[in-house]
């Protein structure tokens, strides 16, 4: 099977490292705009020859691991390049604009919408690694409107992954994306923002950055190359999201404000919850996994 990938990032990287170890394809192909990511792919192994998108033809799967405004301005020319039994999957975060511009093309059942959650902040072919995926999430959607057997193998790619697979509506999971994942990010920059502009001391952010620091603000590193795009298409989503954030770090202020102890201990048990709540997904997953 020749697994033709766009975009030799992080996470095309990972997935041409991880499929061929499990050999799940014979031939590994690459297309990337830029000229250096394309060149250190090949050197590095990832992929076995860099192409354009009018060899896409002889692909009997083509992933879109690029960024979200790239792949909805793609995936027209790319579903129209493709052969009659070849698939097309993307690896984007965000779902409902890509499935209407889908939804309008002739072969849309080729194509499956997919969402692996897993990723790091750094960027570039070197950053790829083995294992990125095992034991994280994948959302599908439409799958109803995905041929049969495009989705299964795109199912099978995914449990050769080591992910499990849930299904989900573009508009729910767009809504439930931007905040579980997307606002983190917002915090994470604004975190990282807010540091540099009041601590003109770099010395100090380095000696005094604890591992509570450093883990909030690493997604700060991330590329905005790719991030700009997922805010742009989530905006709705995101701006509700955000507010409800705002309001609370508002209130808080406050608290602090006028030394209201008792409600900052209130507010902190509360928040508290996420723990239980996330220590019960994970006890969840173990039974399912028969561990």
């Amino acid at each position: 099977m020749n697994i033709t990938i766009v975009g030799l990032g992080l996470i095309g990287g990972s997935l041409a490292i991880d499929l061929r170890a499990r050999k799940f394809g014979s031939e590994f192909w690459g297309v990337d705009s830029n000229e250096h990511h394309a060149s250190k792919a090949q050197e590095l192994g990832l992929v076995d020859k860099i192409v354009d998108l009018e060899h896409l033809n002889k692909a009997d799967l083509v992933i879109l691991a690029i960024p979200v405004d790239q792949a909805r301005n793609l995936l027209p020319k790319i579903l129209q390049n493709i052969n009659s039994q070849a698939v097309v999957v993307d690896m984007g975060s965000t779902k409902q604009g890509i499935c209407q511009i889908a939804d309008q093309l002739p072969n849309r059942d080729q194509y499956v919408a997919s969402h692996p959650i897993s990723g790091t902040e750094n960027v570039g072919p070197e950053a790829a690694i083995a294992n990125l995926f095992r034991g994280n999430v994948t959302i599908i959607c439409d799958q109803e409107k995905c041929r049969k057997y495009a989705l299964e193998l795109i199912r099978k790619m995914y449990k050769t992954l080591g992910m499990k697979v849930i299904y989900m509506d573009p508009k729910d999971h767009d809504l439930h994306i931007a905040y579980v994942s997307h606002l983190s990010h917002i915090s994470s920059f604004t975190l990282g923002l807010t540091v540099l502009e009041i601590e003109k001391n770099e010395k100090n952010i380095f000696n005094m950055a604890g591992s509570g620091f450093a883990s909030t603000v690493r997604l700060a590193k991330s590329s905005a190359d790719m991030w700009v795009p997922i805010f742009e298409q989530n905006a709705s989503n995101l701006s509700k999201a955000l507010q409800t954030y705002i309001d609370n770090l508002i209130h808080f202020k406050k608290l602090i404000d006028h030394l209201d102890k008792t409600a900052m201990f209130r507010i902190i048990h509360q928040s508290n919850e996420i723990r239980r709540v996330l220590d019960g997904i994970e006890l969840k997953e173990k039974a399912n996994n028969g561990s």
